[in-house]
């Protein structure tokens, strides 16, 4: 090692005009010293700027790798976020998300008259960490709603308004295959309103027109995506029994188990389910003609499991009438309930911005006819309309729950979820391949639908 660095220095002291080729040791002044050193020089000065360069490069990378999710973030949220907020009055307005959302009025004083009663409007500017701007909404102040509690199951018996068509078969004739509805246009999910200009309310009406037609024309009303349409239809006579089809199959009622939501005290309206009554096989919404609500004593579950959801199973009481359906909508089943089975224990029901992810329960009946509470988590909240029914994550926690059902199953759609107090939503759907999560919707979404039928019933 030593030999290596002495000869590094004789490099370095090469004299100016070595004629003889030795090495100079004695007062001699290196010719390529200085060179040497502004050559080093430069080369550093290079090495910084390429330094700086990669930091600034770095810097870039790491601004677009922020700004891009920010961005993004910022967009969905703008997305998701309603445009208009209720609040109950006397309360600020604050929004309970992960995002950490803030509003103008978490810094300023607003006076207490603008909040303080109910029918007042004013807007407020959504923001995030660090002040990011959102979008402005519009809050309005609305008196405190109380609602009465369900958790209770009950039967739904409905008629639908006009017959749903549920499937198509050609009829075997002396021709061939021939399916007279197909050809005149119909489709699965079509509700038939009228047949030669009579309404019909029930498969054996459509049977006894068709039988009756004798092979002649039938003019056909029905309804499509809420859309008026007719149809020419054509029977064939059935070479297996000589009568005359249509090649369609029809249904006219439908009927099974939900859990009640919430109901309105004074008006006795309730809403449950926490999503419409759907076709089996259409997994259209039927439209409903008229429908009672009846008592229902839960006898058995069966136990949810992965890729198989399970049911409360339970049995109609005789003479169980307990109210009427008055509409089947998107958010649930609404209608009236007698007065002796409306719970008269109320609680304040929870607006969106309320709900928060974390620690909730729920109250739903699994034996008999007594509700019961169970602990649940909120794993997700999401504010946007598009998908009224499936506001929430939510999961089942409480380990006897999940013992004995598994998790969610089909006739709890409408368990009410509960938190800090509140009545913030309900149960609506299970996830098929983790029966123990599922989705939830908010209270606020059925109660807004609840409104709507008590002013068509005042009307």
């Amino acid at each position: 090692m030593e030999k290596h660095f002495v000869l590094a220095r004789f490099y370095l002291d090469i004299p100016k005009s070595p004629r003889d080729g030795d090495f100079a040791f004695h007062n001699q002044k290196p010719l390529r010293g200085n060179w040497i050193q502004r050559t080093t020089e430069k080369e550093r000065l290079g090495r910084r700027m390429q330094r700086t360069k990669k930091f600034f490069k770095g810097c870039s990378a790491l601004l677009t790798g922020v700004s891009i999710p920010l961005l993004a973030l910022i967009g969905y949220l703008n997305d998701t976020l309603p445009d208009r907020f209720y609040v109950t009055e006397g309360e600020p307005f604050a929004i309970h998300s992960g995002f950490d959302i803030k509003t103008s009025e978490q810094g300023r004083e607003l006076l207490q008259e603008t909040y303080g009663a109910a029918g007042n409007l004013y807007t407020t500017d959504l923001k995030l960490w660090g002040g990011l701007e959102l979008k402005p909404v519009t809050v309005e102040v609305v008196d405190r709603v109380v609602v009465a509690p369900g958790g209770t199951p009950f039967g739904i018996k409905m008629f639908t308004r006009g017959v749903m068509v549920v499937g198509m078969s050609s009829v075997e004739t002396a021709d061939g295959l021939v399916n007279p509805a197909k050809e005149a246009g119909l489709q699965m999910g079509d509700m038939i309103l009228s047949l030669n200009g009579k309404e019909v309310a029930g498969n054996e009406e459509v049977a006894r027109v068709v039988a009756q037609s004798g092979g002649d024309v039938v003019l056909c009303q029905y309804s499509r995506g809420g859309e008026k349409k007719t149809a020419r239809l054509y029977p064939v006579r059935c070479a297996a029994d000589g009568s005359y089809k249509l090649g369609i199959w029809v249904r006219d009622s439908s009927a099974g188990i939900g859990t009640l939501t919430f109901c309105d005290f004074d008006s006795r309206i309730f809403a449950g389910l926490g999503h419409g009554v759907c076709d089996v096989d259409t997994r259209e919404l039927l439209p409903l003609m008229s429908g009672e609500v009846v008592d229902v004593t839960i006898s058995s579950v069966v136990k949810g499991r992965s890729g198989s959801p399970g049911e409360l199973r339970g049995s109609f009481r005789q003479d169980g009438r307990i109210g009427s359906l008055k509409l089947n909508s998107e958010t649930g089943v609404f209608g009236t309930l007698e007065l002796s089975y409306v719970n008269p224990y109320q609680i304040p029901l929870g607006y969106r911005q309320e709900v928060e992810e974390g620690p909730a329960s729920i109250l739903t009946t699994i034996s008999g006819s007594q509700p019961q509470g169970f602990a649940i988590q909120i794993e997700k909240v999401n504010f946007s309309d598009e998908s009224p029914t499936k506001n929430m994550v939510i999961r089942i926690t409480d380990p006897v729950l999940l013992e004995k059902t598994g998790g969610i199953v089909q006739g709890m759609s409408g368990s009410p979820i509960l938190q800090n107090g509140k009545l913030v939503g309900a149960v609506t759907h299970v996830f098929v391949n983790d029966p123990a999560r599922g989705y939830g919707i908010f209270a606020e979404n059925m109660y807004q639908t609840a409104n709507f039928v008590e002013t068509e019933r005042g009307e």
